[in-house]
């Protein structure tokens, strides 16, 4: 193993032990004391068969495995409106591998795409511990010795796995759909925003843009937050391999999900091959997940999610440690916006296999955790043969502007840095960033809204080097959202010339791109972290190579400072109602979950 990447597992696993016995010792009282169909009452497995007439005699003879689907379906993500035909399709394929099926429950699935910029984005974060929530009550009812988990985005693959994880004695596979077809380049799309933005485009012309984009069932093709998602699956041994980014539609892609049914069905405690989810989640694939991350530059959300996944199998991830692993691991992956290609071009150039191969042949990826989609973690890319699924090496980069081997890499470094000062803890990306841009020393522009910063820049207030700080978007204040509309207005400022950036306490996740980004800043401001001090006109320096962000404010004036007034809480559109999450939120770095701080995990 590359140095670097065995100290940090083993730095995670020294500062894990505790929490991670805890959890073994949780899967070995499920396990032992398990509540499942042979000890529940007749009544109980009566109400439990009385949905599924076709298999109630192969389930009352208790003659194979019953898998759980838990289900993301909804046709508001283009990404799971796939789903809509799965179970069925799951539950024909069970009963070629002598299983049963059912669908255990559907989890909420919100888009992001759909309530960026408004206020339904404030319930986005906190989806995920509703996710969380609603996977434990689909696998609560004791009736499954499998689960299969239908989810792609956002939110959606973390919190069906915290959830998940708190039955991890029952062997799971995540399932994907696949990207929809290449519509309009994302780099095209980007460049109509700005446009926009400057009043040069109208909103016609922006929809039309936009829909030639985000145009069929699939996930979006840049490579964000849920496309991330999917690469972390490959490289934690959580799919059948090479699933990831095939295209929906296809018979491959329905080759790919028979297997997940037929591999699950292989992998109970009846067997002689068990692998239960929670041995599989160890502090290497964690370290996994981080590694690809920084690999291939992948969205800063997963700095929240995850610690958060970790800590559902009482593993202990921090800042800290991605932090030493991006200084060691390269970036051998240029997809948008880190590059120009999108997922499929990733995928045509030789996808997750090439990553993993290459990885693990450099060090960087534990080859040897337990995998649950295949015998071992593997670089091999699945095809058809004769209409048969099969998996064959995937030979050398068919792009060497999208994927290169380790020997080659595009940056000797992963491109995330953790930054801190007296403004607090910071995370950025830097892949997208171009090396002038890493420092940024201007003054700053203090909002606490991001319509605010549009309004400004509307009216030609920032038309100078500034710093734009949004403060009170934190997970307690108003659940974290995405800011992603400020985008088109920064990139337009750093067009003409301004030395510009943005800090704040909310997120920008994967598809953000060239403007430099100081997010997550910790403490936030609602309790008093010290974003809130800053005023207008103080000169704020953001250094990603020192690793420091700093307001250049005389330090007793700082400490004489009282945070600015928090913004009243909102209220409508649901907001109300994820009081308790925001209240009960812990900070960024831990995964800002509610529902895991107030476990005590």
């Amino acid at each position: 193993m590359n140095p670097v990447v065995a100290a940090v597992t083993d730095r995670i696993i020294e500062r894990s032990r505790e929490s991670r016995a805890r959890y073994l010792s949780l899967l070995d009282r499920a396990r032992d004391g398990w509540i499942g169909r042979p000890s529940l009452g007749c009544a109980n497995l009566a109400h439990a068969y009385a949905g599924t007439p076709e298999d109630r005699a192969a389930m009352k003879a208790d003659a194979g495995m019953n898998i759980g689907i838990v289900t993301a379906y909804n046709d508001m993500l283009s990404a799971h409106a796939v789903y809509y035909r799965y179970p069925e399709l799951i539950k024909l394929w069970a009963r070629e591998a002598g299983a049963t099926a059912q669908v255990a429950g559907g989890v909420p699935a919100m888009c992001d795409g759909v309530t960026q910029g408004y206020a339904g984005m404030e319930l986005s974060l906190f989806s995920r511990d509703t996710i969380a929530l609603a996977t434990a009550v689909a696998l609560s009812h004791g009736t499954f010795e499998g689960a299969l988990l239908l989810g792609i985005c956002d939110k959606i693959v973390p919190g069906l796995l915290m959830g998940a994880l708190r039955f991890g004695h029952l062997p799971m596979l995540l399932v994907p759909g696949g990207p929809m077809p290449s519509g309009l380049p994302n780099k095209a799309k980007a460049a109509v925003r700005e446009r926009f933005a400057t009043g040069e485009a109208t909103r016609e012309e922006l929809l039309d843009s936009e829909i030639a984009a985000y145009h069929g069932h699939g996930t979006c093709t840049f490579y964000g937050t849920a496309n991330t998602n999917q690469m972390m699956m490959e490289v934690m041994g959580l799919h059948i391999p090479g699933a990831a980014f095939v295209n929906p539609g296809t018979k491959l892609r329905q080759e790919l999900t028979r297997a997940a049914v037929h591999r699950v069905a292989g992998l109970g405690w009846r067997g002689e091959d068990y692998r239960p989810i929670g041995q599989c989640v160890d502090e290497r694939a964690i370290v996994n997940a981080a590694v690809g991350l920084l690999a291939t530059g992948g969205s800063t959300n997963h700095l929240l999610h995850v610690p958060a996944i970790a800590r559902a199998a009482g593993i202990v991830i921090d800042w800290e440690d991605f932090d030493r692993l991006s200084g060691a691991v390269p970036l051998i992956a240029r997809v948008y916006p880190n590059g120009a290609a999108d997922v499929n071009a990733f995928e045509e150039a030789g996808g997750m296999p090439f990553v993993i191969r290459e990885l693990i042949a450099g060090g960087y990826l534990h080859g040897d955790i337990l995998t649950a989609g295949a015998e071992t973690l593997t670089g091999l890319k699945p095809a058809l043969e004769n209409d048969a699924l099969t998996w064959r090496d995937p030979g050398a980069s068919g792009d060497e502007a999208i994927l290169r081997p380790v020997s080659a890499a595009f940056s000797p470094d992963g491109g995330m840095r953790i930054l801190t000062g007296n403004i607090g803890r910071a995370c950025i990306k830097v892949s997208a960033v171009e090396p002038d841009r890493w420092i940024i020393e201007a003054p700053a522009r203090v909002f606490n809204d991001q319509s605010e910063v549009l309004d400004a820049f509307k009216r030609g207030e920032l038309e100078r080097d500034v710093v734009v700080v949004v403060r009170y978007q934190g997970p307690r204040a108003n659940g974290m959202p995405e800011l992603h509309k400020l985008t088109p207005p920064l990139g337009v400022l750093q067009n003409r010339g301004f030395r510009v950036a943005l800090v704040t306490d909310g997120r920008m996740s994967g598809a953000s791109g060239k403007v430099p980004c100081a997010i997550h800043v910790s403490p936030e401001a609602l309790g008093g972290g010290a974003i809130g001090l800053i005023r207008d006109g103080d000169i704020v320096r953001l250094d990603a190579v020192a690793g420091t962000l700093e307001a250049l404010v005389d330090g007793a004036e700082w400490l004489a400072r009282t945070p600015a007034p928090a913004p009243a809480a909102a209220d409508g559109f649901g907001r109300e109602l994820f009081g308790l999450f925001r209240g009960a939120a812990d900070e960024a770095e831990k995964g800002a979950s509610a529902i895991l701080a107030s476990a005590g995990l």
